[in-house]
């Protein structure tokens, strides 16, 4: 008996009759095997991911990616495909200013292997954290912000020189300029302090502890030329104790929740659990989840 070759079929585009056949269709008659399907429509998008067992194929891997692309391109649809034996892991850069908690957090999950990728380098511009960075053996590169265009100039090109494929704003502290966005869209992940749409900017948690909530939280999303409007990835919340919590009890516990959203907003991004569909992220079932590697809780 051949040896299991497994791939992830990814298919994403506008909704249309027949377009499960087709690549149904397509793969049967070359041998292909699909062992799971998920598929649905958001907004009018289709969004479909294919288990595929690729042990009988009768094709080459060179054919069946080019034949699936050409599929795709006949009916307007993006196709991706990813073995399970494509060892090319992701790349992570990690961008902090001067609080240490979500980076903390971050290299944590990364040495429990909780990242289907690896950290490539931590960039700040600031130095405070660099002894963290050491102490886990990862790059620390540092530039002062205190010429916003030279600093924003360097971090896209120290980005795009180490092929970044996830940045994550771990309390970063600075607003990326349009030509950084541009340059990673919806590649680049960042932390708010609110639920938002309530308290974007600054102070968020003293802004909801002066108002009197009884809930705050925090908020991970997609960097957009928006400050703090992005498409939203993940939210989760905290009981302010109102009379009894201090401004810095309520930042206290903000605090601990943002480095554990960030973090799954990362991995959920890295196992392709998500995609951007007319400006909200729509989850699925990700690599992980068809390929039977676990996938993080959620």
């Amino acid at each position: 008996m051949a040896d299991r070759v497994t791939a992830v079929v990814s298919v994403l585009g506008q909704d249309q009759k027949g377009a499960v056949a087709r690549f149904a269709t397509y793969l049967a008659e070359r041998g292909i095997n699909i062992e799971d399907i998920q598929q649905h429509v958001v907004r009018g998008m289709f969004v479909m991911d294919m288990l595929v067992d690729l042990a009988d194929m009768t094709i080459s891997l060179d054919e069946l990616i080019t034949g699936l692309l050409e599929t795709g391109k006949t009916i307007n649809m993006e196709v991706r495909v990813a073995l399970r034996s494509d060892k090319k892991e992701s790349k992570i850069a990690v961008l902090v200013s001067k609080e240490p908690h979500c980076l903390e957090h971050i290299l944590a999950d990364a040495r429990e292997g909780k990242y289907r990728g690896t950290i490539d380098v931590i960039l700040s511009n600031h130095e405070v954290l660099r002894p963290i960075a050491e102490q886990a053996g990862i790059d620390f590169e540092w530039m002062p912000s205190t010429d916003k265009p030279a600093h924003m100039t360097w971090l896209r090109e120290t980005m795009q020189r180490r092929g970044i494929d996830l940045g994550l704003l771990a309390r970063y502290m600075q607003i990326l300029t349009p030509d950084v966005v541009e340059a990673f869209p919806h590649k680049i992940i960042n932390i708010h302090p609110s639920l938002l749409p309530f308290f974007p900017g600054a102070k968020p948690y003293h802004q909801a502890w002066e108002q009197g909530v009884r809930v705050s939280g925090c908020t991970a999303h997609f960097v957009t030329e928006d400050l703090d409007e992005g498409p939203i990835i993940l939210q989760d919340v905290f009981h302010i104790d109102i009379g009894s919590d201090t401004p810095e009890d309520v930042r206290r516990k903000g605090l601990q929740l943002e480095a554990e959203v960030l973090s799954k907003a990362a991995q959920y991004f890295l196992n392709e659990q998500l995609v951007v569909v007319d400006g909200s992220v729509v989850f699925k079932p990700g690599l992980s989840t068809l390929e039977g590697l676990g996938d993080p809780e959620r």
